[in-house]
């Protein structure tokens, strides 16, 4: 049983104890740095979740939190792991007002180590997912949409950046997610595509603009999927779960093979696929079923390039949920190899009875 202190009342910090985000592309987003006892540390992964990345991101001035990446997302860190098991409700203002083991006492490595992905003056609203939708970056306290005029693949990039979505696929316009309402605050954007942040691309003065809300700029990025195996022996088998729109949901194993759990398996650094349980072999979920008819070639770097259809689209239930087995989960509390019980050996997979 693990003893929670408040991290405020028991060491004396103040709320303007100091976070900072590093090895990410911008100041807000990379791995959680906390200052304490004169010297930075990393913060572990264990109970790393949204909440705790609202915290983080409210203490930075860096708007919303997009995402809570976990397994040391942006890098390793060299220094002590300070805190373990944080546990914010999400209205704090300051990381160290949140509950948490002592200071010091993690028991985590810096694989471990937890990240935060914050928004900062700018978010993608009306589109099908938090990585695409109408550009609007946020000024003097008020939100408000970008003009299409000269708007590219260039300054699409950096929002995708500074969202953390990966690349930019496209950047329509004319309106193409919904016509927004309030100000235009930025006309004739001209980003480079290095830049951390809209803001620093070079634009007309903030709400100079000869435009109508007929003219609004989007984007679309290519939004890398986390993934999970959650309710096995280690965090190497499990049942497969993927983040969606801030929610994790399962995968249907129809059509889930070993080329499927081969992707899975390396995104994790957990060696090479053992098998793939279907029909729920690790308990069945209770949150969204996110994909259906997953089709990877098994020569894919991480989850997001394969084939995946649209997300919440399916005909299965959690009685269908897939299951990994990774190489790298082999070696269990008796030493013994991890096998799934009674393999039937199925033409270029493993499924389970």
């Amino acid at each position: 049983v693990f003893t929670y202190f408040s991290l405020h009342r028991s060491t004396g910090a103040t709320n303007t104890s100091t976070v900072r985000l590093m090895g990410g592309p911008h100041r807000c987003a990379g791995r959680v740095e906390i200052f304490h006892n004169e010297q930075w540390g990393t913060v572990c992964d264990h109970g790393w979740d949204l909440r705790n990345a609202m915290v983080v991101c409210r203490q930075l001035g860096c708007g919303a939190a997009v995402s809570a990446p976990t397994r040391a997302s942006f890098g390793r860190g060299m220094d002590p792991i300070w805190l373990n098991g944080v546990a914010c409700i999400g209205r704090e203002n300051a990381l160290v007002e949140c509950r948490a083991r002592p200071w010091g006492n993690s028991g985590c490595t810096h694989e471990e180590d937890a990240g935060v992905v914050c928004a900062g003056d700018v978010r993608l609203v009306q589109g099908p997912n938090r990585c695409g939708g109408r550009v609007e970056v946020l000024h003097a306290g008020q939100w408000g949409t970008v003009c299409d005029d000269s708007w590219d693949l260039s300054d699409a990039a950096v929002v995708c950046r500074q969202l953390g979505c990966g690349a930019a696929v496209a950047a329509p316009g004319r309106a193409r997610f919904g016509q927004g309402t309030e100000r235009i605050w930025m006309d004739d954007v001209n980003c480079t595509g290095s830049e951390d942040n809209i803001a620093q691309c070079q634009a007309l003065p903030w709400g100079q603009t000869n435009c109508h809300h007929g003219e609004d700029a989007s984007v679309v990025c290519f939004e890398e999927v986390q993934v999970r195996l959650v309710n096995g022996p280690n965090r190497c088998a499990g049942r497969v779960e993927v983040l969606h729109e801030q929610q994790w949901g399962t995968v249907c194993d129809d059509s889930w093979d070993l080329k499927d759990a081969k992707v899975v398996c390396q995104q994790l650094g957990c060696g090479t696929a053992v098998s793939v349980p279907h029909q729920a072999h690790f308990g069945p979920g209770s949150d969204p079923i996110w994909l259906d008819d997953v089709e990877c070639t098994g020569t894919e770097t991480t989850f997001s390039q394969c084939g995946l259809r649209s997300w919440g689209l399916h005909n299965c239930n959690h009685e269908e949920d897939a299951g990994v087995v990774c190489s790298g989960g082999e070696q269990q509390e008796h030493g013994r190899l991890l096998q799934p019980p009674h393999p039937i050996i199925h033409p270029g997979k493993w499924v389970l009875t």
